[in-house]
């Protein structure tokens, strides 16, 4: 294995300090592994905390910042963050409005931010969650009850952190959450496993004429295994899945997303395959998203995710964003 890191058990130690180092807009709590604004919370304002286990690089602590995240906690590799860890973030974020956890649909991120809600409760802060379960490839995973939360989880944080920013209420920010993750899906197709630091390994075997189809963020396998074949066919197969289950037309927003060791001329021939299916099937892409955003490690491969936008949808898409990994508008 060779890798950029000091000690496969202080990475995330390591990174923070590093993203410290390389963000001033960012309050970073190294030793409680905490991601937060500089600027500290804004009186009246809704707080958005999200977090995972860290190897999504940006997701989600790249998207702390203006009209997006409050706050964002890092776990170990693919491990949850602990509820006092959310429960130290909460505090650091609230400004008297409530706080939004953003919670991708894997069983520790469920458990830990419910019981970190429950302790928010106890101290008067208010709390409302919204789960993300974009993800149509597989049902009832090693790692899920239901469907995983994937590339959704960015659509999530920005329209309701950019709805947020106005002003509106926690139950207004927590059902602008809802709708986006209702009118989202996802597919993710890997052309290799990735390599945690500890292990020093890949997560599972793929021949090296094999390609993982709907294959997870956490370095899990994903629901069948094929041939190696053009960018168009795998395209078809994620967009194929996607389409049967929210029948795809009208404005929509995709995010062709990198798993984090894809080059990103391979994710603009992706896109372009993407785009066209979509036109295809009488859908228009009105926004769109290209790079990595929700990775994992150094996976090769792809995830597709498309929202169904309505006019305010996007409006709050195009509202101002200021965070390390995605800007504009300010």
């Amino acid at each position: 294995m060779k890798k950029l890191i000091n000690d496969a058990d202080s990475v995330v130690a390591d990174a923070l300090a590093g993203m410290a180092a390389a963000h001033p807009s960012l309050r970073v709590d190294v030793p409680n592994r905490i991601v937060l604004r500089a600027s500290g919370p804004r009186p009246g304002k809704v707080a958005l905390i999200s977090g995972g286990g860290s190897g999504h690089e940006p997701l989600h602590a790249g998207f702390v910042g203006y009209g997006m995240l409050d706050a964002a906690c890092p776990g170990e590799i693919f491990t949850s963050p602990v509820p006092d860890q959310m429960l130290t973030a909460s505090r650091s974020a609230n400004g008297g409005a409530g706080v939004l956890y953003v919670v991708k649909n894997y069983t520790g991120d469920v458990l830990n931010f419910e019981m970190a809600a429950e302790l928010c409760d106890e101290e008067g802060i208010a709390v409302a969650s919204v789960l993300v379960d974009d993800d149509v490839a597989v049902r009832d995973s090693l790692y899920t009850a239901g469907r995983r939360g994937t590339g959704a989880t960015v659509l999530v944080e920005k329209i309701a952190g950019a709805l947020a920013e106005t002003g509106a209420s926690l139950a207004e920010v927590a059902l602008a959450g809802e709708e986006v993750n209702a009118r989202s899906r996802s597919f993710g197709i890997a052309l290799t496993a990735c390599v945690t630091p500890a292990a020093g390994r890949p997560t599972f075997a793929l021949g090296p004429s094999q390609v993982e189809i709907g294959v997870g963020i956490h370095g899990e396998p994903g629901c069948a295994r094929t041939a190696a074949a053009p960018a168009r066919e795998l395209v078809r197969i994620a967009m194929d899945a996607v389409h049967d289950d929210l029948p795809l037309s009208g404005d929509v927003l995709v995010l062709v997303n990198g798993l984090g060791g894809t080059p990103l001329i391979e994710l603009y021939v992706v896109f372009a395959e993407v785009d066209a299916y979509l036109r295809e099937k009488g859908a228009t892409v009105t926004r769109r998203l290209v790079g990595n955003y929700i990775t994992s490690l150094d996976m090769q491969g792809f995830s597709v995710t498309v929202c169904r936008l309505d006019d305010r949808l996007t409006e709050l898409w195009d509202a101002p964003v200021e965070t390390p990994a995605l800007r504009w508008g300010r």
